[in-house]
């Protein structure tokens, strides 16, 4: 090699050394550059012994440097990046390099009636809420799918296909998902793609028994998963959600629910709800007759809780939410009055009764009725509930 190459290549080189500074920098995200020190906390970079930074300056001269403490809280890309960079090559090329990794196509599904089909909120693992489109049991399933490889490249592949999965994951479990639903669709042979390319779909009257869920320890989603197979070079791998609602008529029978509750020579009330089974958009209306009245009563909530339970045996999981809370009556009630209770559902985040879905877990609603004592002590009795949900009317 040259002299004068040499010379450059040379860890003395001030100008070198600042030009590793920057591509130091930019790989771990560091928005901080300076001249005179190595503003990046990776080990790595210390190694080389290429500059000294003072680690007081690191930490209080960039915010960045000073939340990465050691290579164990840097990303793999970054760290690799770092690597790159100490062994001296352009940031340009680093980009490069890392770029290749990237899918080498962009995936877009579009439902068939996806301009006219109701969307609905789902929210996503990490808090965010998207617009899904809303299906039912029985209804068919179909779009197309396109597949348009990045400029200047071509994706070679040993097939596609798309999946239609209904799916149970329990958060004490995660990442092991349950199918209860499974359908595919071949869509392409092994071959090469050179453009943009569209392939049709459709499931016809797809079985989809439950609704999606999300609840405290349990998932249910329905999604479309499209896999371009490559074998050795990694599938590539695109999700779609939507949601699924089945609604159910009204019961034909749909008995009150009358109970009389107390404390021996203390409190005997009687309370009535107008019906046991409601929809989600229902009001609950009913009374509260108080028989006799010894303690000093101070309020009295109606509470809406929903009870969650996963698993069975030594393994089952119950959490149970308290939803609505609604004040009854403030102040001692007297012997033989009579308080009315009147409750809309509509406002609250509510789903169905769900009984021992695939096995797996179950939702249950209960009216919880809370007496409180001057001495705040506390008084209650829960009634089960059964919640459906009623065909929407347009």
């Amino acid at each position: 090699m040259p002299k004068p190459l040499l010379t450059f290549f040379s860890p003395k080189n001030q100008t070198l050394i600042v030009l590793l500074q920057y591509a130091i920098c930019f790989s771990s995200r560091c928005r901080y550059i300076s001249s005179k020190d190595i503003h990046c906390s990776c080990l790595l970079c210390k190694r080389t012994s290429l500059v000294k930074a003072n680690s007081d300056q690191l930490n209080s001269r960039c915010p960045v440097a000073a939340r990465r403490k050691g290579c164990s809280k840097i990303g793999f890309w970054s760290t690799i990046q770092s690597f790159i960079a100490c062994l001296w090559l352009p940031h340009i090329y680093v980009n490069y390099i890392i770029g290749a990794f990237k899918p080498t196509c962009n995936i877009s599904i579009t439902f068939g009636d996806g301009k006219s089909r109701k969307q609905v909120p789902l929210k996503k693992e990490n808090g965010q809420i998207v617009m899904v489109p809303l299906f039912q049991s029985q209804e068919n399933i179909a779009g197309k799918i396109s597949v348009e490889p990045v400029s200047g490249k071509k994706v070679e592949h040993n097939g596609i296909k798309v999946e239609l999965l209904g799916q149970i994951e329990m958060y004490f479990d995660r990442g092991n998902f349950y199918d209860f639903t499974s359908l595919v669709r071949e869509l392409d042979v092994p071959g090469e793609i050179y453009e943009r390319k569209t392939y049709p779909f459709e499931f016809s009257t797809v079985e989809m028994p439950y609704e999606t869920y999300n609840g405290v320890n349990v998932r249910l989603r329905y999604i479309l998963k499209i896999t371009i197979s490559r074998g050795y070079a990694g599938s590539i791998v695109e999700y779609q959600d939507f949601v699924v609602r089945n609604y159910s008529p009204p019961p034909s029978i749909n008995n009150s629910i009358k109970m009389e509750v107390g404390i021996e020579d203390c409190l005997h009330i009687e309370f009535e709800y107008n019906r046991s089974k409601y929809h989600l958009k229902d009001v609950i209306i009913g009374k509260i007759y108080f028989l006799l009245v010894r303690i000093k009563v101070k309020n009295m909530d109606l509470e809406i809780r929903r009870r969650e339970s996963t698993g069975s045996g030594a393994n089952t999981h119950v959490e149970t939410e308290t939803l609505a809370k609604f004040e009854l009556m403030d102040g001692a009630p007297v012997r033989g009055e009579s308080i009315p209770v009147r409750l809309f559902l509509s406002p609250y985040e509510l789903t169905p009764t769900y009984r021992n879905i695939n096995n797996k877990f179950s939702v249950k609603y209960y009216l919880n009725l809370v007496l409180v004592d001057e001495e705040d002590r506390r008084y209650f009795k829960q009634q089960e509930i059964t919640m459906f949900r009623l065909a929407e009317t347009s």
